[in-house]
């Protein structure tokens, strides 16, 4: 495709070439994502502190919802992603009790689980 074909309309060519960065973008994003937690090391990981409650249930299989029903966790407006230390130490508890709440709502989860 010539050059003067693309330079004719910039606004429909800026958009288009934008469009394809946002797909590639999502595509890398997707392929780094299925690889990481295919992963068999990223599953079932022992429960730590930097962890999130969103990477607690996507390591261990629970529905999202069931992980913050569990630490009684309220939806953030902020956006931010807190781990589980910092949950702890907004609570004054130490996070050893987050972590055995959670081993004991991973084994009550799989327990009703077939």
């Amino acid at each position: 495709m010539p050059l003067s074909r693309l330079t004719r309309r910039p606004i429909l060519t800026a958009a288009f070439f934008l469009a394809v960065a946002v797909t590639v973008f999502f595509a890398v994003r997707l392929v780094l994502f299925t690889l990481f937690w295919a992963d068999p090391t990223h599953r079932e990981q022992p429960i730590e502190g930097w962890m999130s409650p969103g990477y607690v249930a996507h390591s261990w299989d629970l529905p999202r919802e069931t992980v913050a029903e569990a630490l009684d966790l309220e939806p953030r407006t902020d956006g931010r992603r807190l781990t589980l230390d910092e949950i702890a130490e907004e609570r004054g508890v130490p996070v050893a009790n987050l972590i055995a709440t959670l081993e004991a709502t991973i084994a009550a989860h799989r327990a009703d689980r077939p």
